[in-house]
């Protein structure tokens, strides 16, 4: 199923006394540009997420934030820097007796010296902390999936009704070619008539010309090569993988196509029709630049 590179996603759950919270955002890129937070102290899990996240997306700028609290903290210490509050205390009975402040020192007071008291809290298990982390990305990873895949519904459906579109205006240009040479053929035996008054015209030297015209404005190959194109970029929209970068060169392929036929129309309702098939393909590559 083709995927927009625009998604969100987020999960929360409580397991084993921690409180865990993912949320995944993306937006387009030209490749996997990933970026991701985790609280101070849970780095070991960032390749992790990486990997995790990366063996199911292939394009886009994927930021993923993770938050993970303690709920149970009665294995945690706090442990008292008894020679550094002494420090304190003693610094803030001089600095009363040096100025003659009123000497109201309280725990309180103290205690706002946040660098005397340590907290150690107990031994990470690493293993449970990834397998409670990767439940919950898990959850959010496949919301963020869903919310791609549904933006990537639409965009495909607006693509392939522009390229349908463009299939119709090229049916139109195959309609017009044979009108145009007749009125071209119609042109020169004119001219010629014109030029030789009454002697008779050169039948065979006129097909010639008309011929070499005819070659010269024949755009089929162009209009087969852009209904391959629309064969193969169908193809693509419907493969279930991810596609974007493959339909960005058949778009480029679809605008090659296209300025070829318009060099060559001889007719300036062809060339009105070049035009809106070149508005349409610009349509398309704006879109296609959403899709992974």
């Amino acid at each position: 199923m083709v995927r927009s590179m625009t998604g969100y996603g987020h999960a929360q759950a409580t397991l084993h006394g921690r409180d865990i919270s993912v949320e995944i955002r993306s937006v387009n890129h030209k490749y996997f540009d990933f970026s991701v937070r985790t609280p101070r102290g849970y780095s070991f899990v960032e390749d992790k997420i990486r990997n995790y996240v990366k063996e199911r997306v292939a394009r886009g700028k994927i930021d993923v934030y993770v938050t993970i609290l303690t709920v149970d903290e009665t294995a945690a210490q706090v442990i008292l820097n008894k020679s550094l509050a002494e420090g304190y205390i003693k610094a803030l009975h001089e600095l009363g007796a040096q100025f003659g402040l009123t000497d109201d020192i309280s725990v309180s007071s103290v205690a706002r010296y946040s660098d005397i008291f340590t907290v150690k809290r107990a031994e990470q298990d690493e293993d449970e902390v990834w397998n409670d982390l990767s439940e919950v990305l898990a959850a959010a990873l496949e919301q963020f999936i869903a919310m791609r895949e549904t933006e990537g519904v639409k965009l495909r459906e607006d693509v392939m009704g522009r390229m349908r579109h463009i299939l119709d205006i090229v049916s139109e240009i195959e309609t017009l070619s044979p009108q145009t040479l007749e009125n071209y053929k119609a042109r020169l035996r004119a001219k010629i008539e014109e030029l030789l008054g009454d002697a008779s015209v050169d039948e065979q030297r006129l097909l010639t010309e008309t011929a070499i015209f005819a070659d010269k404005i024949a755009v089929d190959e162009e209009t087969v090569r852009l209904r391959s194109h629309f064969s193969q970029m169908d193809k693509m929209l419907h493969s279930g993988e991810a596609v974007g970068r493959k339909l960005d060169f058949i778009v480029q392929e679809m605008n090659r196509e296209a300025n070829t036929i318009g060099s060559k129309c001889q007719n300036s309702d062809v060339a009105h029709l070049v035009v809106e098939i070149k508005a349409e393909i610009e349509k398309i590559r704006e879109q296609i630049q959403n899709i992974e």
